[in-house]
């Protein structure tokens, strides 16, 4: 195999590349430019990879990151959902454009510093599994990584712990050029997304009303952009018991508001599928992530055909949860906590 290796500098990405090389794959190092070109980075990185003894590549990839990315992110926000930008950059992006370069160069295979587990299954043939490390765990990324792309990946840290990663860098004396944690959505500076916004032309929704679940007015909200489900803090009204964001009302620009008794969503409407396994094969106990920062949990799984062959699920969870947020992903696991599918969520029952 060539495996062509995406380079950000960081401690994950140094690693990966490091290990792969030391297996004794062919490898080479290739970055790409998604926000506009630095010179200074590129150079820390060749610098890097001269250390290394391996051959360095970068592309310069902002203006399709910004089509891809950048572009939708803003449209969703438009639209009064929350979306989730990284999980759609490894898909079109690292995935998809990345790769698109990486074969240019004779690669054979593509990998990442995610922290995922691919591996061949019984009866689902090569399937995307969480990493070793749980609180650094990324399937839920992946999950619209098509299975074609993820059939020519290679995840070299999916059996790691990030303090292991770490630890066997610093004791063999390497320190990666730009070693700190990368920032939440990487086109975002200082992780505030309101500025972004502000700062981008962007059609989005102004003040309107907040009302309770019952119909009773109690304010007015900022703008449904500035908001998002299971929301407690910064409504900025005082009330008798707290209260949550419950929903939002694009059409009529209503921000939906209720105590925490009023917080609980049975499931949600999935759209956009990408399925790792066909779901025929899929077992009939099932467990749904609707954020990352969250277990995956019991649910069951609907399939729905409409217009044109169009392939939608409904998600109904075993017990209430928050509502999910419009635009976020739904990553449906098995028992064993294989990837079966991802989706964008539509919208909460």
């Amino acid at each position: 195999m060539t495996i062509a290796v995406a380079i950000s500098g960081g401690t994950d990405s140094m690693f990966a590349l490091l290990s792969l090389k030391e297996q004794g794959h062919n490898v080479i190092a290739l970055h790409a430019h998604f926000l506009p070109r630095s010179e200074e980075r590129e150079q820390a990185l060749a610098a890097m990879c001269e250390q290394l003894d391996v051959p360095f590549h970068a592309v310069d990839l902002h203006d399709e990151f910004e089509r891809c990315v950048v572009l939708p992110f803003l449209d969703e926000y438009a639209k009064a959902r929350t979306p989730n930008p990284c999980a759609l950059c490894n898909a079109r992006m690292k995935f998809g454009a990345l790769w698109r370069e990486a074969e240019k160069l004779g690669a054979t295979h593509i990998a990442t510093g995610h922290y995922a587990v691919l591996h061949e299954h019984p009866a689902y043939g090569r399937i995307l599994s969480r990493g070793e490390d749980a609180t650094k765990d990324q399937s839920y990324f992946l999950s619209l990584v098509s299975p074609a792309a993820l059939a020519r990946a290679v995840f070299p840290l999916g059996t790691w712990t990030k303090e292991a990663v770490k630890a066997n860098l610093a004791q063999r004396g390497l320190i990666p050029p730009y070693p700190s944690e990368s920032q939440e959505i990487c086109f975002v500076p200082d992780d505030d997304y309101r500025a972004f916004l502000r700062s981008r032309p962007v059609a989005l929704h102004g003040k309107g009303p907040m009302v309770t679940t019952d119909g009773e007015r109690v304010g007015t909200h900022e703008g449904l952009w500035q908001y998002t489900e299971g929301q407690r803090k910064g409504l900025g009204i005082a009330w008798k018991a707290p209260l949550y964001v419950v929903g939002k009302d694009a059409r009529t620009n209503t921000l939906v508001v209720g105590e925490k008794e009023t917080l609980a969503s049975a499931g949600c409407v999935v759209t956009d599928l990408n399925l790792l396994v066909p779901d025929e094969k899929w077992p009939s106990e099932l467990l749904v992530r609707i954020r990352y920062r969250q277990q995956p949990l019991p649910a069951t799984v609907t399939m729905q055909t409409g217009p044109e062959s169009v392939r939608t699920m409904t998600v109904h969870f075993d017990t209430p949860r928050t509502p999910p947020a419009a635009g976020q992903i739904c990553c449906v696991y098995d028992t064993e906590q294989n990837v079966l599918a991802g989706g964008i969520i539509d919208r909460a029952l």
